[in-house]
């Protein structure tokens, strides 16, 4: 059973909740009080006070940690984007607005998605999966103040899986034109790579698809460690590469797992609203619709006989839970992972 760190919880509560928010809001009524008796006392009627100023929104970066074993999995996140309902190939845009409705997660914008990445520390060394889109997409741009917040910069991140090159997911490693994980090897599917980089491809590809090409091939030039790697291998001892191709040609996942618990962190397999309830139901992104289909129609069974621990992508923050089989259809079920110990 994984279980939430002291550090995590302390860190998800808002400072003002903890400092200022009650001081500072005792302090102006009792002056108040004061004030108006003293005026009674001295037998002038004392002036209106002046407004207080409005209190400056709490920003708070969302950390959510658990154990696997050894391992310390770190939820973080980059921000979000809502994306248009349009975007779901195998369903109408106003029948996705109406699940989104009915799960009370529809916004004027589309559907709300997440941009989440996971730091993984096992022995000192640190290995985060995906970046973000740094500012590409939405409102992002968040992932290096959630890393400052453990006291991490990007200069001490040893590695970077990247499970596809989609610009949300790789923005981060290139953003300003620069190697911002100068001290990270990278590891990315040596199929995502041929594709991405290939002019031929690129020039036939939609408006949409274009920033990722280009950013692929600023990350091939940036970063001279980058591992073009084949299929499904072990990374380090309890931490592995999964092969979930269908979103892109070289779509992978991560598997943690040690001290007999697990985690897969899935990537794109998964969309907030429409899956896992239906397999059918692509996003306008995938390149192959039929892979990223049959791909989803094998993993979702095999993710709910055997209550696999998933970290998401894109599914609301910390995008914990599993996929569960409910009276004939599969659903999310946010993980009971908090507070376990």
């Amino acid at each position: 059973m994984p279980h939430i760190s002291r550090r995590a919880w302390v860190r998800g509560l808002p400072l003002g909740l903890l400092a200022g928010g009650l001081g500072g809001g005792l302090a102006p009524a009792s002056a108040l009080a004061q004030a108006a008796v003293s005026g009674t006392v001295s037998g002038t009627v004392a002036p209106a006070p002046a407004p207080a100023p409005a209190l400056a929104p709490v920003s708070v970066t969302p950390l959510a940690q658990i154990r696997i074993g050894r391992f310390t999995v770190t939820a973080l996140t980059d921000g979000y984007a809502d994306m248009p309902y349009s975007y779901f190939p195998g369903r109408s845009a106003a029948d996705v607005a109406q699940d989104a409705a009915a799960q009370s997660t529809a916004r004027p914008g589309g559907v709300r998605f997440l941009f989440n990445q996971y730091l993984v520390e096992e022995g000192g060394r640190r290995i985060l999966i995906d970046a973000g889109p740094a500012g590409s997409i939405g409102q992002t741009g968040a992932l290096p103040q959630a890393l400052g917040q453990l006291g991490l910069r990007r200069e001490q991140i040893d590695a970077v899986i990247v499970t596809h090159l989609h610009q949300d997911h790789m923005g981060g490693l290139v953003v300003e034109g620069r190697n911002n994980y100068p001290g990270a090897e990278l590891y990315v599917d040596r199929r995502d790579v041929a594709h991405w980089t290939d002019p031929a491809k690129r020039s036939g590809a939609p408006d949409y698809l274009r920033p990722s090409f280009d950013m692929a091939a600023e990350l091939v030039r940036l970063y001279p460690r980058l591992q073009a790697i084949d299929g499904e291998r072990e990374i380090l001892r309890g931490l592995s590469i999964v092969d979930l191709t269908g979103h892109t040609p070289g779509h992978i996942g991560v598997r943690v797992e040690d001290g007999g618990q697990s985690l897969i962190m899935v990537s794109d397999m998964l969309f907030p609203v429409v899956h896992p309830g239906a397999t059918d139901v692509c996003f306008l992104f995938e390149q192959d619709r039929a892979a990223a289909q049959a791909m989803r129609e094998r993993f979702f069974p095999r993710a709910a006989a055997e209550g696999a621990l998933i970290a998401a992508t894109h599914m609301p923050f910390p995008g914990l839970g599993r996929i569960v089989a409910d009276r004939g259809r599969m659903r999310w079920q946010v993980a009971d992972w908090a507070l376990q110990g």
